[in-house]
């Protein structure tokens, strides 16, 4: 009986449904007013095109590519990203000597640097891997960072106190109360990251769901567009909420009430 959704649950994926089912009317209302399936297919149009693609084995292999893009530039930029924020915050000399490079480079967009990706790495996946990792660098940076400034005073007095040196506070102290707020940064740089992958795939790939797109837009097949862009939302919203959920079950021993 444990296993029987709740009454909230029941309730939550009852509006999901009925959001759902709202998007594709209104989709399927305003393509059918427009009457031209270049500029907007009907939802049976585009599944159709999933159908072809999948059968043709096009859409696994660009969804392989652009998985393997976004999770190789999603590492790159964690393990990165993470140990250097927390870094800053733990030592003040190297917050002081780091933070006007950080300022400098955060604004810049990441589709400013692929003419630079272009040059340095060519075309495939190394300018891919570059994008997606300097999209999700920033979130998870900024998350991680602000972490670390949220250790409680008493607890870092308390850990002296008791003997601990500057690794047992790094370890003991810093990593565990800023993993909540790097939790935050991991599911926002998730999402930086499909949507670089994409722009990265559009000019500097021969595959992947961005290139796919592309593609398909320069044919004017619009429903396959809206199947890339489809998969994409899906990958993304899954890919999210498993982390979501990863956060929910390891990280609450840290969760501050």
């Amino acid at each position: 009986m444990r296993f029987l959704p709740g009454p909230e649950q029941i309730q939550k994926w009852g509006w999901a449904i009925a959001g759902i089912a709202l998007f594709l009317g209104l989709w399927t209302f305003a393509a059918f007013r427009m009457a031209n399936a270049v500029l907007l297919p009907e939802p049976a149009a585009v599944v159709q095109g999933l159908v072809t693609l999948l059968e043709d084995g096009t859409l696994i292999s660009d969804v392989a590519a652009s998985m393997k893009r976004v999770l190789g530039g999603f590492a790159i930029a964690a393990v990165l990203a993470v140990p250097l924020a927390l870094l800053m915050a733990f030592s003040r000399p190297v917050g002081l000597l780091l933070s006007p490079i950080v300022t400098f480079l955060r604004p810049i967009p990441p589709i400013a640097w692929i003419p630079i990706a272009i040059l340095w790495f060519g075309i495939g996946d190394p300018p891919s891997y570059f994008i997606t990792a300097l999209a999700a660098f920033f979130p998870i940076f900024i998350n991680s960072y602000a972490g670390g400034h949220s250790v409680r005073p008493e607890h870092v007095h308390a850990a002296r106190s008791l003997g601990a040196g500057p690794r047992a506070l790094f370890v003991r102290i810093y990593l565990p109360s800023a993993m909540p707020m790097i939790a935050t940064g991991l599911r926002i740089g998730l999402g930086q990251s499909w949507m670089a992958v994409v722009t990265a795939e559009l000019i500097a790939a021969h595959s992947g769901l961005g290139y796919m797109i592309q593609a398909n837009r320069l044919a004017l097949e619009t429903g396959l567009v809206l199947v890339g862009m489809c998969v994409i939302g899906v990958l993304g919203a899954v890919m999210s909420i498993g982390l979501e959920v990863l956060e929910k079950r390891v990280l609450v021993p840290w969760k501050h009430p």
